[in-house]
């Protein structure tokens, strides 16, 4: 490990792994990435990889977009798959009200350049038939949505970071953190002290930990979040066979639901009302690749709206409930910029 670098990242999920590839990138070869336990530990093992260009912030959709792109040029550098899989997806509307906004949506996304289209929800239907199209009144498709393999695409960036001459370090947590009077940093560890002229915290689960470090309190909670994957489907086998291809993603604003396949099967998760914290004060510092018990009462109101909505997966035995912490915001964006001091 070395002793002095340009700058230092906390941190070694995706985030992290993609903040060392960016400045690698940009010439900045002398740096070093630190991680408590291994690379993915945390959030990111157990995240549902997917991706849309989409957002109400025309800067975080133009950065979605480029994301995609992105993630073909990590794995001709790196050599290492993303596990790929461009499907396309709709929203689906099941209002006029909500119809509006996907009108918005798309005024916006032509904008900014994106192929997005309105379309009917028979349309839909064709490309995600297990959808019960009568309870919607209108869609929007983007063809640059889909899915990938989170665990993949964070090797994927650490990979073509060390090709391009970043430094990571495994096993070896960050315990403190000062500052010289010229502004440089100590960056103190179990296996040593290094001094960096730049830190950034993707700490993610532990981002308030080491905020703590400098005196900062993140506005950041760990929350809850919970995916159910099914068995394998003889619709969704039949599907892939009669048409050559995947099933596109769907978002359903009415139960919060998002849904894909996932290999023969469908996962369909929620970002629910009734979302619980996780660790509201502190992370433990030996939490990793576990995940949380399941809790299908307290998904269930979004559960029995995605069932009706999607009564193909209603009758599809459940395989395994995935519950795990996931950091977010006051406001579900991303907390990004200098501290200061």
């Amino acid at each position: 490990m070395k002793s002095h670098v340009k700058a230092v990242v906390i941190g070694g999920g995706v985030v992290g792994c993609s903040v060392l590839y960016h400045l690698a990138k940009a010439g900045w070869t002398d740096i070093m990435l630190i991680e408590r336990s291994e690379l993915t530990s945390g959030s990111s093992w157990h995240a549902a990889g997917g991706f849309h260009t989409l957002n109400g912030d025309p800067n975080v959709a133009k950065l979605q977009a480029y994301t995609v792109q992105l993630y073909k040029e990590i794995e001709e550098i790196s050599g290492q798959s993303c596990s790929l899989h461009l499907t396309g997806g709709v929203m689906m509307a099941d209002t006029p009200e909500r119809m509006d906004f996907l009108r918005l949506a798309h005024a916006k996304g032509r904008y900014l350049g994106m192929d997005t289209e309105l379309i009917t929800p028979s349309e839909a239907k064709a490309m995600f038939p297990l959808m019960d199209e009568t309870n919607f009144v209108g869609a929007m498709w983007d063809p640059v949505e889909g899915h990938l393999d989170p665990s993949g695409t964070t090797i994927a960036y650490s990979k073509a970071a060390k090709k391009l001459g970043a430094e990571i370090v495994l096993r070896n947590r960050v315990v403190e953190l000062t500052q010289e009077v010229d502004g440089t940093w100590n960056v103190v560890t179990e296996q040593g002290t290094v001094k960096a002229e730049h830190v950034v915290n993707c700490g993610g689960l532990w981002a308030r930990e080491i905020g703590r470090m400098v005196g900062v309190e993140l506005p950041v909670l760990a929350m809850e979040h919970m995916y159910l994957l099914t068995e394998p489907m003889p619709e969704v086998e039949e599907f892939n066979k009669s048409t050559g291809r995947e099933m596109i993603g769907v978002l359903d604003f009415k139960g919060e639901i998002y849904t894909r396949q996932e290999r023969n099967g469908i996962l369909l998760g929620t970002y629910e009302k009734a979302c619980k914290p996780w660790s509201p004060v502190n992370t433990p510092w030996d939490f990793g690749h576990e995940l949380l018990p399941p809790d299908l009462d307290r998904i269930a109101p979004s559960l029995e709206i995605g069932f009706k909505h999607f009564p193909g997966i209603e009758k599809a035995g459940i395989k395994q409930i995935i519950n795990g912490p996931f950091t977010f915001a006051l406001d579900g964006n991303p907390l990004v910029g200098p501290v200061q001091g």
